[in-house]
């Protein structure tokens, strides 16, 4: 019987089959949980089956990206934005046509 509580972005370990996987969404209403295995699998449990489950609490392995061809230097999310030096160009030349789609409509 588990009595762990499943957390999203948290790594748990079955311990029946040895499978090691990510929880990446947890629906409430639905009552289910979404994860994910190392090998890019994804999966689902309800509830009553969580709870049924071996499972341990894990750390994320150091090659639980392979699956996804990621490197260290690629991010989800960057901190780094990029700004134009310029925003002048071809395209801030034209000009808009005015189009004509009856009385109700006009679009510049």
């Amino acid at each position: 019987m588990n009595n762990l509580m499943p957390e999203v972005a948290a790594w748990y370990q079955d311990m029946a089959n040895g499978s090691l996987f990510e929880v990446v969404a947890i629906d409430e209403a639905g009552g289910t949980i979404e994860y994910q295995l190392i090998d890019g699998e994804v999966g689902e449990y309800d509830a009553s089956s969580w709870k049924q489950l071996y499972l341990t609490t894990a750390e994320a392995p150091e090659d639980w990206r392979s699956p996804y061809e990621l490197n260290t230097e690629d991010q989800a999310y960057s901190d780094q934005t990029l700004v134009p030096e310029n925003f002048s160009g071809a395209l801030s030349d034209i000009e808009p046509e005015l189009m004509d789609l009856g009385d109700d409509f006009q679009i510049l």
